[in-house]
């Protein structure tokens, strides 16, 4: 049984993990470092009387 030659093999191989991580690196860095959230500011809701129905 011939055996193939690692050298051509090894490259591909090589080349083709350096690609993915490369890719997987970009996406895994884009989630670490969301956009921060915006500052919103509340509302100031109208202040009513209370009404206390046994008075």
């Amino acid at each position: 049984m011939p055996q193939l030659n690692p050298s051509p093999w090894f490259l591909i191989m090589l080349m083709t993990w350096a690609t993915l991580m490369f890719i997987f690196l970009n996406k895994t860095l884009n989630m670490l470092f969301p956009s921060t959230p915006a500052q919103i500011q509340p509302k100031a809701k109208p202040l009513m009387p209370w009404s206390w129905p046994w008075l």
